[in-house]
């Protein structure tokens, strides 16, 4: 028997007291009449800037506009042609180290929360969290309204790994200040298409 085997028999044999799983069919799920409006409200609440792009605009030119000073920027969206690395390309994660701006696409945004979903796309997934600041390109009409239909989305794909994102790292851990950037990106930009 393993320590994890050995572990859940020691903690069924202590339970006191047994209940039955709740029934989620009766819970309501929330919707919002303009799904896109209350993810652009959600997402620039919880400090994520969010632009849509101008059909006469590349992504190149609003990821200058967006970050003038950026040296290194890293993407493998082949529409991102001013990237000067590519996290398919690299020897390993800590290559990416550095990154100014990293620019990745997620599958769909949740209306609910401000939330993005980032399947793996590329080889290193560190991109995602290493860069200094962030830009997610994502589709406005691949809103859902809440976390219920992002989970049905997710179960019925087999995504591997992939992660939500929602606005900039944060913590408000040591001595209650707020610290942008504590695990992951600084800022993070949405860019809806």
């Amino acid at each position: 028997m393993s320590n994890k085997e050995d572990i859940l028999r020691r903690f069924r044999a202590n339970v006191k007291e047994k209940f039955d799983m709740p029934n989620l069919n009766d819970i309501k799920s929330v919707t919002y009449e303009d799904v896109l409006r209350q993810f652009i409200d959600v997402s620039e609440s919880v400090g994520a800037k969010v632009v849509k792009i101008e059909s006469y605009e590349s992504i190149n030119d609003l990821i200058k506009k967006c970050y003038p000073e950026a040296k290194t920027i890293s993407s493998n969206l082949p529409e991102v042609t001013i990237a000067t690395s590519n996290p398919d390309d690299v020897e390993d994660a800590q290559t990416l180290n550095g990154t100014d701006v990293g620019v990745i696409k997620g599958e769909f945004g949740v209306a609910e929360n401000g939330c993005i979903w980032i399947p793996q796309t590329m080889k290193e997934k560190a991109v995602c969290f290493i860069s200094e600041n962030l830009i997610i390109i994502l589709e406005k009409d691949r809103i859902l309204n809440n976390m219920h239909e992002a989970y049905k989305q997710i179960a019925f794909n087999d995504y591997g790994y992939g992660t939500f994102i929602s606005g900039p790292s944060k913590t408000a851990d040591i001595a209650q200040v707020l610290v942008m950037g504590a695990q992951a990106a600084r800022s993070v930009t949405v860019v809806l298409v």
